[in-house]
C-alpha cells in the first residue's frame, strides 16, 4: 500500500494580534476567553487574587443546578427563611426581600439570586440545601476543585466581605464556562432582565437584572456583576454571535460605568479581531477513506472529541489542514479502530494532530471475491 497525504482543505482563518495588555481595558485584572476553543485571547494579571463579590453567586447556583440535575433537589422544594438569611435583606445589601419564616421555593430563590442578586436568597438556599452556610461553602469548594479552579476559596454563598472568599478572573472564567456548558436550560435564566417576588406581607417587588450589558441588545446573555469597596467593580460577561461565544471577566474597574463599557470593549474586540472555526465535531464530522477487500469500499472516519480553532484574522493564508493515512485501508476494520490523522498546520508548524477512528465495522469479503478483486487489480490496476 502506498502512503499518501491528501490535501483536505485550506481554510482562510484569522488570528489575533495581541495588543499591549496594559492599554486594553481599565481594570486591575482581566481575561478574555473563547468558549469553544478555550483560547485565551487576552489577559492582564489574570492570576492576581481578587475578592469575587457577587460573582461568587455563580457557584451558588451551580451547586443547586447540579443537585437538580441529579434529582436530589427540586425547583418546587421549599425552604424556611431563617433570621440569619433575613438579616441580609437589611439596607445596604442586594436583596430579594424575603421575610423570617417565609417558605420560599428553590425556583424563586434561584431567580432572586440570579436576577436580583439577593444575598438573603443565597443564605436561605445554602441553609436549605446543606443545613448551614459553612457546610454549603464546603460543597462550593469541592465543586471548584472538580472544575479546576486552583486559586479559589469560597467561605460564603453570597460573596459579601470576607478575606477568605477569594478567586482569580481566570478561575471565574472557567466557572462561567462550566455553568453555560453543563446547565444550558438553567443558564437561560441569566439573561432575564427582571424578577418579581410576590413577597409576604406587602406588595410584590420587581427588580431589574444588575447586569447592564443585557439591555444593550448586542448578544450579551450573562453573567454576573460584583461590587465590594475593597475590590471596586467586577463583571463576568459573555457574548454570543451566531454559534460563537466569548467570555470576559474583569475586576477592579474604577467605576460602575467603566465596568460596563470596558467589558463590552473586551467582548467586541474578540469578534472584531479573531475568528473561531469548528474543525471537527465528535461523532458528527465524517471523513471518507478508501478500503481494500472490504464489504464496503469506503469507511467513515471520525474524531472522538470536538475541536475548535481560534485564530487571528491576519493569519488567514497560513492555515492548512491535511488528512493523512496509509490507504486504501485493508479490511477487516474494527469499529473505533484508529485509521488516520487530521493534521493542522499554521505557518508550516504542526499545531494539532487529531486521531481519526472508524465509525463502523468493515468486514472482509469472502475468499472468492477477495481473489477476484486481487486479480482485477493485478490486471487493470483498479482497486
Amino acid at each position: 500500500m502506498n502512503k499518501f497525504i491528501t490535501l483536505l482543505l485550506i481554510i482562510v482563518f484569522n488570528f489575533f494580534s495581541f495588543a499591549n495588555a496594559e492599554s486594553l481595558v481599565n481594570a486591575r485584572t482581566s481575561i478574555l476567553v473563547d468558549y469553544h476553543s478555550n483560547k485565551v485571547l487576552y489577559e492582564y494579571d489574570a492570576d492576581a487574587q481578587i475578592y469575587p463579590a457577587s460573582m461568587t453567586k455563580i457557584m451558588t447556583t451551580i451547586i443547586a443546578f447540579d443537585l437538580i440535575k441529579k434529582n436530589r433537589l427540586s425547583l418546587d422544594d421549599k425552604f424556611v427563611v431563617s433570621e440569619n438569611a433575613w438579616r441580609l435583606s437589611e439596607s445596604g445589601y442586594s436583596s430579594m426581600f424575603i421575610m423570617v419564616n417565609d417558605e420560599v421555593s428553590v425556583e424563586n430563590l434561584l431567580h432572586g439570586i440570579i436576577t436580583a442578586s439577593g444575598n438573603d436568597a443565597c443564605v436561605a438556599l445554602a441553609e436549605g440545601i446543606a443545613g448551614s452556610e459553612e457546610t454549603f461553602a464546603e460543597m462550593m469548594n469541592e465543586k471548584a476543585a472538580e472544575i479546576g479552579m486552583s486559586s479559589t476559596n469560597f467561605s460564603n454563598s453570597s460573596g459579601i466581605n470576607d478575606p477568605e472568599n477569594y478567586s482569580t478572573v481566570r478561575d471565574i472564567a472557567l466557572m462561567s464556562k462550566y455553568l453555560i456548558s453543563n446547565y444550558p436550560k438553567f443558564y437561560e435564566w441569566y439573561k432575564e432582565k427582571s424578577f418579581t417576588w410576590d413577597r409576604t406581607g406587602g406588595d410584590p417587588i420587581t427588580q431589574g437584572n444588575r447586569n447592564p450589558l443585557l439591555y444593550k441588545k448586542v448578544g450579551v446573555d450573562g453573567i454576573k456583576t460584583g461590587y465590594l469597596a475593597v475590590e471596586k467593580y467586577s463583571l463576568a460577561s459573555t457574548m454570543k454571535k451566531d454559534q460563537r461565544r466569548v467570555i470576559a471577566v474583569g475586576s477592579g474597574f474604577p467605576t460602575k460605568s467603566l465596568r460596563s463599557s470596558e467589558s463590552l470593549k473586551l467582548l467586541n474586540w474578540a469578534f472584531r479581531n479573531t475568528s473561531t472555526y469548528q474543525i471537527s465535531k465528535a461523532g458528527e464530522t465524517y471523513f471518507e477513506l478508501n478500503t481494500w477487500l472490504g464489504n464496503n469500499n469506503k469507511v467513515k472516519a471520525i474524531t472522538k472529541d470536538d475541536y475548535y480553532l481560534t485564530l487571528d484574522k491576519k493569519d488567514a493564508r497560513h492555515l492548512k489542514v491535511f488528512l493523512e493515512y496509509d490507504g486504501p485501508i485493508e479490511a477487516p476494520i474494527k469499529k473505533d479502530q484508529k485509521i488516520a490523522n487530521l493534521i493542522i498546520f499554521n505557518k508550516d508548524e504542526v499545531i494539532k494532530t487529531l486521531p481519526l477512528y472508524a465509525s463502523e465495522r468493515i468486514a472482509k469479503v469472502n475468499f472468492f471475491k477477495s481473489l477476484f478483486t486481487s486479480l482485477n487489480y493485478l490486471i487493470w490496476g483498479d482497486v
